[in-house]
């Protein structure tokens, strides 16, 4: 009888980025002859990404050290570690284990030759694409069911909390972003929910609580602002029951693709080129892209869009695409 098959997967940050890995987690599970086991280490802040996803066997995590979790690493019997970060810590993780590992490749110079000549000179592919390409050696292929995000029971929520013109349809709009090049300024998501029919639902962080709380001031009881109120699975809940989402290049875009929902995502100092666009979404799902020529700013859109080009984007197309 063949032994359990050991797997360590590697992806410490961020939301997005863990979300997809999820179909190689999956692939791994389940493509593999024999009994396989998964583990999954990432940062203790993001755990509640993976805990609940069956394809998972334990999570690992740790605040910020590697070293925090050594005894734990170097306890198990891995066959085989697969390395979907390639960084600092994941090549502490690799050091600890001693066994054959799998390492995803970045793209960085192909990233670097985009960003800096706005030119696809050498290929960068999308992140999952690649995590795939990671594990080809192994036998692990795609097999073309999308992202997964999982959603414990107790984080459920029901339309019955949003105010009652609110239960027959409503677009969800996450709002927030790590980076200010990626987020439209307050004044244009105003305009922007204005310009659609429909109840909106604004999702995010804390960090995004105040600007929810102006934009849907500004708008009236169409905008109903979630920000900040509920946790990273009961924000999921609710995006799930909206007939549209609207994103900005953040977390819950690849969320809302895994739920496989109409993903309206708004591309401005980043590109879908440099690899995180939307995998698998549902079906009428349409990026629309700022129109300025210094697209892509940055890799993470952190820099170069001071002059506001990137946000020179059309609203009414975007407010069409939820109707």
């Amino acid at each position: 009888m063949k032994s359990t098959t050991h797997i360590l997967v590697v992806r410490f940050s961020s939301i997005g980025d863990i979300v997809l890995t999820t179909p190689i987690i999956r692939g791994l599970k389940e493509q593999l002859e024999g009994e396989v086991h998964v583990d999954f280490i990432t940062k203790a802040k993001y755990a509640s990404i993976v805990e609940s996803n069956p394809f998972i066997d334990r999570v690992i995590t740790i605040e910020n050290k590697v070293s925090e979790v050594t005894v734990e690493l170097e306890s198990t019997p891995y066959d085989y570690v697969v390395d979907l970060h390639n960084n600092i810590r994941s090549r502490q993780v690799k050091s600890i284990v001693k066994t054959l590992s799998f390492t995803i490749d970045k793209r960085n110079l192909a990233k670097w030759v985009y960003i800096n000549l706005k030119k696809l000179h050498l290929p960068i592919g999308h992140f999952t694409a690649r995590c795939f390409q990671t594990v080809q050696a192994l036998g692990v292929e795609d097999d073309g069911n999308g992202l997964d995000f999982f959603i414990p029971d107790d984080q459920a929520v029901s339309a019955n909390i949003l105010p009652a013109h609110f239960h027959s349809g409503f677009v969800a709009y996450a709002i927030g972003g790590l980076e200010a090049g990626k987020i439209l300024p307050t004044r244009m998501i105003i305009e922007l929910c204005r310009e659609i029919k429909k109840p909106i639902v604004l999702l995010g962080g804390p960090e995004d609580k105040g600007r929810g709380e102006e934009i849907a001031a500004a708008v009236g009881e169409s905008v109903w602002n979630s920000c900040g109120s509920f946790s990273l699975n009961k924000s999921a809940s609710l995006l799930s029951l909206a007939s549209c989402v609207i994103t900005h290049d953040t977390g819950l875009m690849h969320i809302a693709s895994a739920l496989k929902k109409k993903v309206i995502s708004l591309w401005l100092a980043t590109t879908p080129e440099i690899g995180f666009a939307p995998w698998q979404p549902g079906e009428g799902s349409v990026m629309i892209e700022a129109d300025c020529k210094k697209r892509p700013t940055s890799k993470l859109g952190n820099r170069g869009f001071e002059d506001g080009c990137v946000y020179n984007i059309d609203l009414q197309k975007i407010a069409r695409h939820c109707t």
